[in-house]
């Protein structure tokens, strides 16, 4: 394998999140009065940390989300997951396969801790990912597109940038992983390809992606 390091995005290329987060953040900002279908959320949302999500409203309407916003949101998403999450197609695979073959991987995430600890333990995925190879965009100032948490990440686990692929799904991801200098497998089964053209490379089917990596 031609990399040191294989850095995961969570939602939607390690857990089947996406779909579930993006509907309840639709409706939830609707509830609020600020009219937002599923397509708006995926499209201004996906990939990003909650600050975004704050930013754009009050950008957008000039008016501040409520203090317990997240608290609220983060409750009705885990609640979800609970009941309808499972792992994308493939990811368990391409983990063991990794693991197997002793090529260190990492999760590099927009969503905060407890939101990944909560998906890895319903979808069993934990087994694979111990805190030592978990970041969140709580762990640095800025979430994506800004590059630092895919720095942060490659720093710890002690591996240079361009020795790092990505896995990403959404636009913003592949701009960070970009920024940092990394390559980056666009993973397009929810994203049209053309909204990940930034990528090193595009592919549809996580199995896919072990071939990809040599």
């Amino acid at each position: 394998m031609r990399y040191d390091l294989v850095i995961f995005d969570n939602d939607g290329v390690l857990v089947d999140s996406e779909p579930i987060s993006n509907r309840l953040l639709a409706a939830y900002l609707t509830e609020l009065g600020h009219p937002t279908s599923y397509e708006d959320s995926i499209r201004d949302y996906m990939g990003s940390a909650m600050h975004r999500v704050h930013d754009l409203v009050e950008e957008r309407t000039g008016q501040r989300l409520p203090a317990d916003f997240d608290d609220v949101f983060h409750a009705r998403v885990f609640a979800a997951f609970e009941r309808e999450l499972k792992p994308v197609a493939g990811a368990v695979d391409v983990v063991e396969k990794l693991a197997a073959d002793k090529v260190p991987y990492c999760v590099a995430s927009s969503g905060s801790h407890e939101r990944i600890r909560v998906g890895h333990r319903t979808t069993g995925l934990d087994r694979w990912f111990g805190d030592d190879v978990v970041f969140s965009s709580q762990d640095v100032g800025r979430g994506k597109p800004a590059p630092d948490l895919f720095l942060y990440a490659a720093e710890r686990m002690g591996v240079t940038p361009d020795r790092c692929a990505v896995v990403e799904d959404s636009p913003l991801g592949v701009q960070a992983a970009v920024a940092a200098g990394m390559d980056v497998y666009g993973f397009t089964a929810m994203t049209p390809p053309e909204k990940l053209a930034g990528a090193t490379r595009l592919f549809d089917d996580l199995r896919e992606l072990p071939g990809l990596l040599v």
